[in-house]
């Protein structure tokens, strides 16, 4: 009654070894096509992001994550203070800085 829907299955001389290749090749395909547009890409972002972290001094104008804007006041190994306006300091982990902002950009606001 199912024999409709399931059909039957018939080996062929010489198409199992052409068959495998194929499916290597494409297995090699999609690998690079993963490897090109997602692991590379997010490996140099990261990277970057990195650099931006190690490059933090103090007076820089930067936003976190959270939209916050402010000036660095104080910079240790996993935190900043950051002055986001006069005579209010908050502690921000280093990891949450998204951009470093050119100077000048606090007086403008």
């Amino acid at each position: 009654m199912l024999d409709f829907f399931i059909s039957e299955a018939h080996a062929e001389g010489g198409a199992a070894a052409g068959g495998g290749i194929a499916q290597i090749v494409m297995l090699v395909g999609f690998v690079l096509i993963f490897y090109f547009l997602l692991w590379r890409p997010q490996s140099k972002r990261a990277k970057q992001h990195k650099q931006l972290i190690g490059g933090l001094a103090k007076g820089d104008e930067i936003v976190i994550g959270g939209g916050l804007i402010g000036r660095i006041t104080k910079v240790t190994d996993d935190f900043i203070s950051m002055e986001i306006a006069e005579g209010t300091e908050v502690n921000v982990q280093k990891s949450a800085v998204a951009a470093v902002l050119p100077k000048g950009t606090l007086k403008s606001l």
